[in-house]
């Protein structure tokens, strides 16, 4: 599923027009992000758990030339799935 057919599918189950589903959907999104941005967690019982993990620096190797390279420490958004959402998708 695409974002298209999110939005589509939002519209139908709400009642939304398209336009206005798009808008929550765009809402839902920021909203995450700019909590992640801010160093939060984001938690929806019954569906799950986004938030950021710091990834170390490491020492890589380019795999054309063997050489030995440095890879930046940086942040990674995560996300885990609740029981429900894991329940809902196994049965």
């Amino acid at each position: 599923m695409n974002k298209n057919e999110l939005v589509a599918s939002v519209s139908e189950a709400s009642g939304l027009s398209k336009v206005d589903a798009g808008k929550a959907v765009d809402g839902v999104f920021e909203s995450i992000t700019r909590a992640l941005k801010s160093g939060g967690d984001v938690r929806i019982v019954g569906f799950g758990t986004f938030s950021v993990a710091d990834r170390a620096a490491t020492t890589g190797r380019n795999p054309r030339t063997g050489e030995a390279i440095q890879i930046k420490a940086s942040k990674q958004p995560k996300f885990k799935a609740g029981s429900p959402l894991k329940e809902a998708v196994n049965s």
